[in-house]
């Protein structure tokens, strides 16, 4: 009997052992899966976009080429530059249009660990993020550009005339799109800082001067130095500012109730427990007087 026992308390560890690398087996199988499916799609963008390169790259250089003097252009310093970089450009393209798709593979893998209240905060912001990186990228191009371009075309010295290369104008450009779209992520962080704990909507009230201030700080830095580029950046900056603690007192009042909804219930649960030992500890005393009486 003692050695069946202790035949069966070895086998438990071992069973949870390889319970467990089935499970971690499983999981890197599907990681394996949706990583080979966002490269598929990346891929297959690619292959669609990559005969239309040089239209997209002339599409890009819009803003600058608007600004040029007439007969002025841009060059190619590099010798392979003028087929490496519109190429360069369609690949970064296909990850800035497969960006839904591959944010919602990470989705589709995480949610299951995730709780109910977490999905439900969790869609909604990933949903707003990629609208508000796609919203700070087109203000860059559509606003930000031609009057950052024209500032710089009027203030270069005289007898100096612009050639920009092709592959400097692709890493600049890319750098503005990040960083715009970047700052367009306010209302999300701020959401996601009410929900974890660190700040609170009077918090950010409090703070709401210093992020003013913040703001033309960044507008500065990210722009060409005249007021109008930087006025253009950092009214956005605030705006989304406003938008975000609108959002995170909707959020703060809704963790809150869920909160006081979660201690309710476990002080229920600690009322119903403390009934059921009373009723218990009756029916004891019931047994213990009948055999008393007997």
């Amino acid at each position: 009997m003692n050695d069946k026992t202790q035949n069966q308390h070895q086998q438990a560890p071992e069973e949870d052992e390889s319970s467990g690398l089935s499970g971690l087996m499983e999981h890197l199988i599907e990681l394996r899966s949706r990583l080979l499916r966002s490269i598929a799609a990346v891929l297959v963008v690619f292959i669609a976009l990559s005969p239309f390169a040089n239209r997209f790259y002339e599409w890009l250089a819009g803003p600058l080429m608007s600004q040029l003097p007439h007969g002025d252009s841009m060059i190619a310093i590099d010798v392979a530059s003028p087929f490496i970089v519109p190429i360069k450009l369609v690949f970064l393209l296909s990850i800035v249009i497969t960006v839904p798709y591959l944010l919602y593979q990470v989705w589709a893998f995480i949610a299951p660990g995730l709780y109910r209240h977490e999905k439900r905060m969790a869609l909604p912001l990933l949903i707003s993020s990629i609208v508000l990186f796609y919203t700070g990228m087109a203000f860059a191009y559509f606003i930000v550009f031609p009057m950052m371009f024209r500032f710089f075309a009027h203030a270069s010295p005289a007898g100096v005339k612009i050639m920009t290369d092709i592959g400097a104008y692709l890493g600049f450009v890319t750098n503005m799109f990040l960083a715009f779209g970047a700052a367009f992520e306010v209302p999300v962080a701020v959401v996601l800082l009410t929900a974890m704990g660190v700040v609170t909507p009077d918090k950010l009230v409090k703070a709401r001067p210093y992020v003013i201030v913040g703001a033309f700080v960044v507008a500065m830095l990210i722009t060409p130095p005249d007021v109008l580029s930087q006025v253009s950046l950092a009214i956005p900056l605030i705006v989304l500012f406003e938008a975000g603690v609108i959002a995170s007192r909707v959020v703060y009042r809704r963790s809150k109730a869920r909160e006081a909804q979660e201690a309710n219930d476990e002080s229920m649960d600690a009322e119903a427990m403390e009934e059921e030992l009373d009723k218990a500890a009756e029916e004891e005393e019931r047994l213990h007087s009948r055999n008393r009486s007997e």
